[in-house]
């Protein structure tokens, strides 16, 4: 979770001009055949563009049925195998696929089939004008509707989400466990409480004072647009939680998905806050439910996320087939900053449930 850069413009310039603000391009990783135990990461520059891929047979504009109407969203496949298919659900929300695209093409070059897709609201999809729709049961039943548009199914199916898209994950996972063969749970916990609790009693401490106390009179003042805002943000917490890497050295896929978020949703479900969440989100709790997911389910966690490391492992101990991927290195994009830990631990839970571990 994570503010959009479209927020503070002056902040772009640490950004590489207007580059970035959450979610990924220029790490990506080197094909590595589907028997290697290693994942290598895919090199893309700046992966296909949107013009490219909108042009290839693999792209596919999905209508959605809603309270407020039929819209479409987008979809792209990558690779091709009929007995593992993953779906992306990307972070935000209001956040879009581009930072996964990364992750996608190291997945396709590993002989997995992946789809990424782009929530309604985010960019590439229709972005319709109704605050009723940003809702987590309409976006689960939005998820539904993808699924059966693609024909993924119990034999085939492993639903895959980061940070908001892992509590859309989770709570597809209670409401349509039956369609599954896998899930995974990447870098978020099963409570915004508690997700709260651990920022402002173990993440804020570790911010410079004086920093501190000046990024909470620009919230008490809700002056989220002064450039200052993002500035004393960046240095303090995105680049030790969030990506640690230098601002200039962001992957130009997290910063295409920085420049495209839709913040009307994000602002409305996360709140404005980047210190906690405030929005529609804030009372979610699944903690009790997690026993109720009986599919294989890969929870991934990170030293430095902003989501607790120990809570998640915890959330894998609760889940009856659950398993727990740490990456010691990483933080909130550790697919980025721990990425041979990340990729080599997530295809091999893939290869594990198709029966090819």
């Amino acid at each position: 979770m994570m503010r959009s850069r479209s927020c503070s413009q002056s902040a772009a310039r640490v950004f590489m001009q207007r580059a970035v603000v959450l979610t990924f391009g220029v790490l990506l990783l080197q094909s590595c055949g589907p028997s290697s135990t290693s994942v290598a990461p895919a090199g893309t520059d700046a992966d296909s563009s949107r013009l490219e891929a909108q042009q290839t047979a693999d792209v596919r504009m999905i209508p959605v049925e809603t309270s407020k109407g039929t819209f479409r969203v987008w979809t792209r496949r990558l690779g091709d195998n009929p007995s593992i298919k993953v779906l992306l659900l990307h972070g935000g929300p209001g956040f879009t696929h581009e930072y996964l695209e990364p992750l996608a093409e190291s997945l396709s070059a590993a002989g997995i089939e992946v789809y990424l897709y782009d929530q309604l609201g985010s960019y590439d999809s229709d972005q319709p004008d109704e605050p009723d729709l940003w809702q987590i049961e309409r976006f689960v039943d939005e998820v539904e509707q993808v699924r059966t548009a693609l024909g993924l199914g119990p034999d085939n199916f492993v639903l895959y989400g980061h940070s908001w898209g892992g509590i859309l994950a989770m709570e597809y996972a209670l409401a349509h466990g039956d369609n599954l063969k896998g899930l995974v749970i990447s870098n978020m916990m099963a409570s915004i409480p508690l997700y709260n609790r651990y920022a402002e009693e173990e993440l804020l401490p570790q911010m410079d004072p004086a920093a501190l106390a000046e990024i909470k009179a620009l919230e008490a003042a809700e002056d989220f647009e002064n450039p200052r805002y993002m500035e004393l943000l960046m240095e303090q917490y995105y680049v030790n939680h969030i990506l640690r890497r230098p601002p200039d050295q962001w992957p130009d896929a997290v910063n295409r998905t920085l420049e495209h978020v839709n913040p009307a949703i994000y602002t409305l479900m996360q709140g404005p806050s980047e210190l906690g969440a405030s929005g529609r989100l804030a009372n979610w709790d699944r903690t009790a439910d997690l026993g109720r997911i009986t599919v294989p389910t890969l929870v991934i966690g990170a030293r430095y996320d902003t989501m607790d490391p120990v809570h998640m492992e915890w959330m894998a101990e609760q889940i009856p087939n659950g398993q727990y991927l740490y990456c010691p290195n990483g933080s909130h994009l550790a697919m980025f900053d721990d990425q041979q830990v990340y990729l080599d631990g997530l295809v091999r839970f893939l290869r594990g449930i198709d029966g090819n571990g």
